[in-house]
Order: structure tokens, then sequence, then C-alpha cells
């Protein structure tokens, strides 16, 4: 099965000719300066500014003082959010490759909604506290929900076209949500954990979650670059990538295996974050084109740098409180979604 959407054979060799290596390669260490410079920002601003010498000193394990304690506690966040943004970003680059659908996103398609409420049933009703168990019961529920989504785009004429996909996975997201929202009125002692799935946020990040949750994320990273060049050859249709020895249904399972597996795994611990991988990977195609070999480390770098900028904001806007990053991402990647289907006539949906 296939959408609608494709690119015309050889889009992915003509991309690459007008865009050169060198000039790729500029552009991904201008990304990169960014995501650095948009880290010390992190460390430095939040409700309580801090100076240099307190990042000096909670960097060498000190935490003595409001300065070096708040440094101690934004280094993880920091982390975190870099980490989420990469696979969210990648997760969205690939799933709009396998797709071929300009609206593909962990958000849109209902995944990340999926993995909140396997986590917040296996709290509620099966007594779970581990960490590892949350990340492995987010990435079953974020298949599933992947896979249901994809069933229910695929039924009536045409298979499944980009706009059924999307209208599949925003109805399929709002039943998940509302399935964790009567969770939450039933069991009273875990609503206040249960909300915090709902809305997303790196506020609780802690080292031992980032260590807990990096094997999955570098397993997942490594299984979308590996299927770069077979997204390559999808996005010249499956007939096409087929008669060049592509197997196709192999590399559209094993490519939606580590979107699924990033989309779940950052999930565990952060909670739904919508819209970063549908903003991200299409800012990236600007700058590098639709080569993945170039586009899912593009993504994994802007997508990073996106999360840190709007958890930076967050912080900023209602001081001394916060706005959960979940809440600007959807500030932010809203506009950009209904800009993307105004520009897409309906037909070609």
């Amino acid at each position: 099965m296939s959408t609608t959407t494709t690119n015309a054979p050889g889009a992915v060799a003509q991309s690459s000719r007008r865009r050169p290596r060198r000039a790729r390669g500029l552009w991904l260490l201008a990304v990169v300066a960014v995501l650095a410079a948009l880290m010390v920002a992190s460390i430095l601003i939040g409700s309580r500014d801090v100076d240099l010498a307190d990042v000096i000193a909670a960097l060498g394990g000190g935490t003595d003082g409001f300065g070096q304690g708040s440094v101690a506690k934004r280094i993880p966040r920091t982390l975190l959010a870099v980490i989420t943004g990469a696979a969210l970003g990648v997760s969205g680059a690939v799933m709009q490759g396998v797709t071929r659908n300009p609206l593909a996103d962990p958000g849109i398609l209902g995944i990340n909604m999926g993995a909140s409420l396997a986590v917040v049933i296996g709290i509620g009703y099966f007594g779970l506290t581990a960490a590892t168990s949350y990340i492995w019961v987010a990435i079953t529920g974020a298949a599933i929900t992947a896979v249901a989504v994809y069933v229910i785009g695929s039924l009536g004429r045409g298979g499944a076209t980009p706009l059924k996909l999307a209208l599949a996975g925003a109805a399929t997201a709002a039943a998940l949500a509302s399935f964790i929202s009567g969770i939450r009125l039933i069991r009273g002692d875990i609503s206040d954990s249960a909300l915090s799935w709902q809305i997303g946020g790196v506020g609780g990040a802690t080292f031992a979650s980032i260590g807990q949750v990096a094997p999955f994320l570098i397993g997942g990273f490594a299984i979308c670059l590996l299927c770069a060049r077979g997204l390559n050859s999808l996005a010249l249709g499956d007939d096409l990538a087929a008669g060049l020895g592509e197997r196709v249904a192999i590399a559209r399972g094993v490519s939606s295996l580590g979107a699924v597996v990033l989309c779940g795994a950052a999930t565990a611990v952060t909670g739904p974050i919508g819209f970063v991988g549908l903003v991200v990977p299409h800012a990236c195609r600007l700058l590098v084109g639709v080569d993945h070999r170039w586009l899912l480390p593009f993504s994994a770098v802007t997508g990073a740098a996106l999360l840190t900028a709007a958890d930076i904001v967050g912080r900023i806007a209602a001081r001394p409180s916060e706005v959960a990053v979940g809440i600007v991402t959807a500030l932010i990647g809203a506009p950009f979604f209904i800009a993307i289907v105004r520009r897409q006539k309906v037909r070609e949906l």
C-alpha cells in the first residue's frame, strides 16, 4: 500500500545536485552552533538567572546556593530537551518518508498519545513504577497506535492518502486523550501524574531517567539512519523502488520500527509533545533537500534546537511559573500545520 503523494523519479539526485555537499555541511555547522548557543542559554536562563561562576561550580558538582542548585537541575533538563527534540525530529522525518505524507507527525498521527495512554494504563492498573517498564510499555502503545491509524487510513477508495491518515490520526489522538481523562477521573490517585503525560514537558529530567532512555534512543537513531538509503528509494514510489532492488515492505517496516521506538521512548520520559516532527523535517528540506542521508541528521539537530528553544520560552513567558514545552510547541506547530494544508490542494492530499 502506498500514499498518493510521491516525489518524481530522480528527485533525490536532482536535489543533491542543487545543494552541494559543502553548502549542506556549512548549514549543518550553523545549526549545530545554534543548538550549542541554545544549550548554554537553557542553563543560564530560567525563573532565576545565574552567572557563569555558578555554572562552572555546578559542572564541578557544587550545589551550594540557589544559583548552583538551579544549574544542577537545568543541565539534565537541557540534555533531555536535546535528545527528545532530536528523537521527535527524526521520527517525524522517517514517518513522512515512509508514508510519503507531508502531514505525518507522531502527534498528528496519534502515536504520542497512544504511548501516553499505554503508560497511564500501566501505572493505574498494573502498578508500573520502573522507568524502563514505562519505556517498553510506551513503545508498545506507540506501535499499536501506528498500525491502527494506518489501517483506518487505508480503508476505502484510494488507500492511505495523506488526508485520510491525518484525519484518522487526529480522531485517534482525540479518542485516546479522552481515555486518559477517563482514567484520571476514575483513578484520582494518579491524576496528577497522568496529567503530565497529556501536556508534555521536560521539567522533571534527571540523569537517571536520561540514562535509562538513552539505549532505546540510540537504537532508534541507528535503525533510522541505516534506513536512509531505503527511504530515498521509497520516495520514488513503490514500483520503482522494487525495480531498483529495494524490498519495499521490509524497508517500510524497519523504518517505521525505528520511528516508533524513538517516539515511544521519548514520550515515556516527557509525555506527548506534538508538532516537532511536523515542523522540523519541512524546515530541513528547505536547507538540504530530500536526501534522507542528510535530512535525518539535520532533523535531529534542528529538532533538538527547536525543543530547547521552546523550553526556554516556556520558562520566561510566565515567570516565576512555567509554561509546559508541549504547549509552546503546539502554539508554534498549529499555524505551521494549517499553512501546510493550505499550500496543498485537497485533491493532491
